[in-house]
């Protein structure tokens, strides 16, 4: 009689070593690589264990994925949380028979107007647009992962959640990302009692190492555990407690904002570039911007240019192009006019590329003027399980702990979503009743002769579109595998002169571009993490990289 030997911890990590506990215990490492034939996940380390559980114990990648977010949402607060603003997830699945993406971004509450962040005067309002009860929406974190797993998942929220509720009640080590977030955004935390409670319980920040528990919000989603539903926390007696939190404290969302929310199941943007299929969520996500800069790459056949100056310049003036039109056109398609058709288009693309030529020719970059604006934390995850079915997913708080506010009595910290509107009226990512902002999380998936082989995001704000595309380069362009495409040098702009460059990029092209008026800065990328699957073998491997 065959033996079965219980899914212990240890056990569950020999099962899985390496494609989850390497990735995991290799976080703070430069990056780090796996390969396994029982599927892998990637990401935030604690999260990526819980769901590389559910993969072994047999659960597909939309399961495994989905207890891996809400774990993250409770062990990296200050990058997303149960109460975060919300974001977005692309899926490809049966075989690459179905690609779809999940929008759960947060929606402006209905009395939110266009001037809401400006002062009498017409000047912007920095505080109420970066933090506190006005710069927080609904909350769509809860409704998306629900949605995914009732749609696409074999497993209850019920169970789902139970791993987020342990680490929530039992607590789990405060990491060295959690206390330099504290520390961050300490003076804001002060500014809102129930924060300062919860993350500042002996006047500062927690000692790195130290156990940190949430019991009010363990509590929370216990309720939710019995119901085996998000719906309350929508529309029912939670929602109230949410609704009175921001009516005691100035906020403008209503149980009626919280009872009119839906996730929502879009079609993602599809691109075909190097042979192969790209699909990304659609806007109000990042994607679309790496997506036109590869369409434009693609009009100036940057793939046969020779390796060197002419072709590092072509490619960062194929980004500022793209970042122009993402900051000066995009936002919430269902409340403004957003040409998404058009900045995919060829004919767009080869417009550009003409561009792009004449500035290589005269050696000078376009004459663009954007504005940098500092933007951090979310959480990325990716998943294949072992029938190929992939898994990409980015949510997040937005930068440090979001508003720094959280609701009294549920130990749910809530994020700003709102601080992703442009400020002031008349930007298609004005502030509006009912609109979803623009952001940058970019959760993709890629086919290849109609079969899934590759998932990845990133987190890192406004670098993620850019680090997305440079791997994309690697995978689909040069056909690099997922190691070697995870690995090669990586650069940054949004749109003006600053760039921000890797320090293994080549010397002589970082001085040409200096030469030619750049601003270039030594720096870190947004961090990727990845996750192939090869429908050949059935081999899966992961890759998480800054």
């Amino acid at each position: 009689m065959k033996q079965t030997l219980p899914l212990t911890r240890r056990r569950m990590l020999q099962l899985t070593a390496p494609a989850a506990f390497a990735l995991a215990a290799g976080w703070n490492a430069r990056g780090v690589s796996a390969r396994a034939s029982h599927g892998a996940i990637t990401g935030e380390p604690t999260a990526a264990l819980r769901g590389a559980e559910v993969l072994v114990q047999g659960g597909n990648a939309v399961d495994a994925i989905v207890t891996a977010a809400l774990v993250a949402a409770v062990v990296s607060p200050n990058n997303c949380g149960i109460g975060g603003y919300g974001g977005h997830m692309t899926l490809a699945l049966d075989g690459g028979k179905r690609v779809t993406s999940i929008d759960f971004n947060s929606t402006a509450p209905a009395a939110l107007k266009a001037d809401a962040f400006l002062d009498a005067a017409g000047n912007v309002r920095a505080e109420a647009h970066d933090h506190g009860w006005l710069a927080a929406g609904v909350p769509g974190t809860l409704a998306g992962l629900e949605m995914a797993l009732r749609k696409f998942g074999t497993r209850s929220f019920r169970e789902a959640v139970a791993p987020a509720i342990k680490l929530a009640k039992d607590g789990f080590p405060v990491t060295t990302g959690v206390v330099a977030g504290i520390r961050a955004a300490q003076v804001k935390l002060r500014q809102d009692p129930a924060s300062a409670r919860l993350l500042l319980r002996d006047g500062g920040p927690p000692v790195v190492g130290s156990r940190f528990a949430n019991p009010e919000l363990a509590a929370m989603l216990e309720t939710l555990a019995r119901r085996n539903s998000v719906d309350s926390f929508y529309r029912g007696d939670i929602a109230q407690r949410i609704a009175e939190a921001f009516q005691k404290n100035g906020g403008l969302v209503t149980t009626a904002d919280l009872a009119a929310y839906r996730a929502r199941e879009v079609k993602p943007l599809h691109v075909k570039y190097g042979g192969a299929d790209i699909f990304t969520a659609p806007p109000t996500a990042g994607g679309l911007t790496a997506l036109e800069t590869l369409l434009v790459l693609d009009a100036l056949q940057w793939s046969n240019m020779l390796p060197g100056n002419e072709k590092t310049h072509a490619r960062v003036e194929a980004l500022r192009l793209a970042w122009r039109d993402r900051l000066q056109l995009l936002g919430d398609p269902d409340k403004a006019r957003v040409p998404v058709a058009k900045l995919l288009s060829k004919d767009y693309a080869g417009e550009l590329a003409g561009q792009v030529r004449a500035a290589v020719r005269a050696k000078k970059p376009l004459d663009i003027q954007i504005e940098s604006r500092a933007q951090g934390g979310t959480v990325h995850l990716s998943c294949v399980d072992a029938s190929g079915n992939l898994a990409a997913l980015t949510l997040t708080h937005g930068n440090s702990y979001g508003a720094c506010v959280t609701v009294d009595g549920l130990g749910l910290t809530l994020g700003h979503g709102m601080s992703r509107f442009e400020a002031r009226p008349g930007h298609p990512n004005s502030p509006g009743p009912g609109k979803r902002p623009l952001h940058n999380m970019c959760p993709t998936v890629v086919l290849r002769g109609g079969k899934p082989v590759l998932a990845l995001g990133g987190a890192g704000g406004r670098k993620i579109p850019n680090a997305l595309l440079d791997v994309l380069l690697a995978f689909v362009g040069d056909r690099l595998p997922l190691e070697q495409a995870s690995e090669a040098p990586r650069l940054n702009t949004e749109g003006g002169l600053d760039l921000r460059i890797e320090k293994r990029w080549p010397a002589a092209e970082v001085e040409y571009l200096k030469d030619l008026g750049y601003k270039v800065t030594i720096g870190a990328s947004a961090r990727i993490s990845a996750v192939s699957f090869d429908p050949q073998t059935g081999e899966c491997s992961a890759a998480t990289r800054i």
